[in-house]
């Protein structure tokens, strides 16, 4: 099987379920929060087993709790291993089976710590006491040790100033760097690996254990990602050499079995001389020697890579637009038509585990009837289904149909999008539409369990279309296609956006005069310059959105991506600030007559408050109808079940409201029944 089965993205595949029967009911938003979350899964030694990490809601704690669990390879014998309060993750397997690792933090542990225990069950114990949160665990070859990563110690001196409130600090110079630490996987003093000061952007062992590859920053700025490298040293950090030289950010890093090459993945072209492009995956001598690019020409983003067991080939994962698989390539091969798909399929793979010594693929499959199973392939077999955590969805509940779109954009370059169909879809009638923009922009939205804060699953069961884009600056479809954004970040982008609505009507699906309009990050971003270009949506909501990017540049905690959109940064001599104030919606907010809702985390760094607040108070003092939804205490992204519940409820009451003139009523979580209360907090 070639490249060519990637021809299929260009089908217009339906995805549907049908009602067996009556008992199955539409999804609330409640049941969509409550769907359990399966990550991080582990093929044993001997690949028998597997361990995973399951997350759960707890209401009453306003949070999700994980707890790991093991199964057989044949989908028998599932046990929670695990039950501590604060929940555990990152389960490890000693390489003799024998024993468990885990990060969790217990009632005696200030914080996370490593966690071990014995594989057939009995009491965990703490085998690491550091001063810092831990992370990133692994065991070494020989089981003696355990790898982590941890933030550096604040120093004497400031533990000593911070004892009497002397809490002045330096804006990002006083961020603390990551170190790699290793502990006695039986207990005791753990040993620094890396030197103090720099930062450890991630590591991973050899097959064989004598050696350590590690991406080593010269900060914890996010920027300096550019300017992170690869080192390899010896177990305990002796001997350390560079083996690359470059200014792309490597990540996923891995030595092949012989220890002669390392693989890594980086947004960069083929020849590692320019920034923003999709995601290449490339091999380095590690003696010496320039990486080269496997799957070379931007065709594939490649997302993870892993060596075969005898490292002439490697696998690797990658997003081809709506679709993710896990595809094999020669590790010397030179052309992208070498790349033979493993997986396929209308779906994503996602958590990806690889056996070398049997060949065996364990992997999370989301499709638009099951939220990410756990699956098995060995060799060229057949693929069998190891979990049926999300079986249930399917059995329980009324899902969407979803299918892949394709149509011309403004310029006639070929654009691809999902749609869910209403749950009552009858042909012949036009329904109401929710147009739901991606983050990044460098991502796409893929076939898979609608899940996400956007409950496009609940929308569905009320009678909405749901479209999401993949519009120019999206990944999986070559270069072209993603650097339109360069040197102008709304180029074409948002004419794709509309130009996918406009087919829809064409298709007589859907009524143009019912249309709302929502996105969060990059997906904000889009609903800002939306509403300042057409006021053909009749309420829109826009999440965590830059609004002016001079001063989004200054406030991010991220410019590196942004200084190629707009051809340098805005202080610089003959800075782009035409470009700058072209492409922010801040300028032309006097246009807006679209009813907007803004919600924001209160310590977002990635699009930070203030951009949110430019955006209300313009929209504001213009009389447009506004409201601002501030989330204490989170970042990009509301992780609380409460604020979870209220976003969809407050952009399902305004959608309600303006684009169908109807009133709404409040859904409650299982601890807040009274829905009078609910409304009231809302704030009308």
């Amino acid at each position: 099987m070639s490249r060519r089965i990637l021809g299929l993205g260009i089908l217009a595949v339906l995805v549907s379920t049908v009602p067996l029967s009556g008992q199955r009911r539409a999804m609330t938003i409640v049941d969509l929060i409550d769907i359990p979350g399966l990550a991080d899964p582990r093929i044993s030694p001997n690949g028998s087993e597997v361990l995973y990490v399951r997350t759960d809601t707890d209401w009453e704690a306003n949070a999700t709790v994980s707890h790991i669990w093991r199964v057989a390879m044949d989908g028998s014998g599932t046990t929670r291993m695990t039950n501590g309060e604060g929940g555990e993750s990152s389960p490890r397997w000693s390489p003799d089976g024998s024993r468990v690792a885990f990060v969790a933090n217990r009632h005696d542990t200030e914080h996370n710590q490593v966690f071990v225990m014995p594989t057939r069950g009995g009491e965990a114990g703490a085998v690491s006491e550091h001063p810092t949160p831990v992370g990133s665990i692994s065991w070494s070859g020989d089981g003696a040790w355990i790898y982590f990563m941890a933030v550096d110690e604040k120093s004497e001196a400031e533990k000593a100033r911070e004892a009497v409130n002397d809490n002045v600090f330096r804006y990002e110079e006083d961020k603390r760097p990551t170190g790699l630490w290793r502990v006695p996987s039986e207990g005791g003093a753990a040993e620094r690996v890396t030197e103090a000061g720099l930062m450890v952007r991630g590591y991973s062992t050899s097959r064989d254990g004598t050696l350590l590859l590690v991406q080593l920053a010269p900060t914890a700025l996010y920027d300096d990602l550019l300017n992170s490298e690869l080192w390899v040293m010896g177990p305990d950090g002796t001997g350390a050499r560079r083996i690359t030289d470059n200014h792309v950010g490597e990540v996923g890093a891995s030595l092949s079995p012989d220890n002669r090459h390392a693989l890594f993945v980086a947004n960069t072209n083929d020849e590692l001389s320019d920034f923003y492009f999709n995601q290449r995956l490339f091999v380095v001598p590690t003696d010496g020697g320039d990486p080269v690019s496997v799957v070379p020409g931007g065709s594939f983003d490649v997302n993870a890579a892993v060596w075969s067991r005898d490292g002439r080939s490697i696998y690797f994962r990658a997003n081809t637009g709506v679709r993710q698989q896990i595809y094999s390539v020669p590790a010397d091969a030179s052309d992208a038509e070498s790349a033979e798909a493993v997986t396929e399929g209308d779906h994503s793979v996602g958590a990806w585990d690889y056996h070398p010594s049997s060949g065996m693929h364990l992997y999370a499959v989301s499709s638009s009837t099951n939220a990410g199973d756990l699956w098995a392939m060995t060799g060229s077999g057949p693929a069998r289904q190891v979990t049926h955590l999300f079986d249930y969805l399917a059995e329980e509940f009324l899902l969407p149909r979803m299918e892949a779109v394709q149509y011309a954009g403004e310029d006639g370059v070929e654009v691809e999008g999902l749609i869910f169909f209403p749950i009552d879809y009858q042909e012949g009638e036009r329904y109401p539409l929710v147009v739901q923009t991606h983050g990044g922009p460098p991502s796409s939205d893929k076939f898979r369990f609608a899940r996400s804060s956007n409950y496009e699953t609940v929308l569905a069961a009320r009678g909405w279309f749901v479209f999401k884009p993949n519009y120019r600056g999206s990944t999986g479809y070559g270069d072209d296609f993603l650097r339109n954004m360069i040197g102008n970040y709304f180029d074409q982008a948002h004419k794709d956006v509309m130009a996918g609505v406009d087919h829809l009507i064409e298709r007589g699906l859907v009524d143009g005069d019912r249309m709302a309009k929502m996105g969060w990050s990059a997906g904000g971003h889009m609903t800002n310059k939306i509403i300042t270009w057409t006021d053909r949506f009749k309420a829109a909501s826009s999440g965590a959105g830059a609004v002016n990017w001079m001063s989004m540049y200054a406030q991010s905690d991220v410019r590196i991506y942004r200084t190629p959109w707009f051809g340098g940064t805005p202080w610089s001599e003959d800075a782009p600030i035409e470009q700058y104030m072209a492409d922010s919606p801040l300028f032309d907010l006097h246009k807006v007559v679209t009813p907007t809702l803004v919600l924001v985390g209160e310590n977002d760094e990635r699009v930070p408050m203030p951009q949110s607040v430019e955006l209300y108070q313009g929209l504001k003092h213009n009389g447009v109808p506004t409201h601002l939804y501030v989330a204490p205490e989170q970042g990009h992204g509301w992780v609380e079940l409460q604020q979870r519940l209220f976003k969809a409820n407050v952009e399902l009451d305004w959608y309600y409201r303006w684009v169908l003139g109807e009133e709404y009523e409040w859904e409650t979580s299982p601890v807040h029944p009274d829905k009078k209360a609910a409304v009231t907090t809302a704030g009308g």
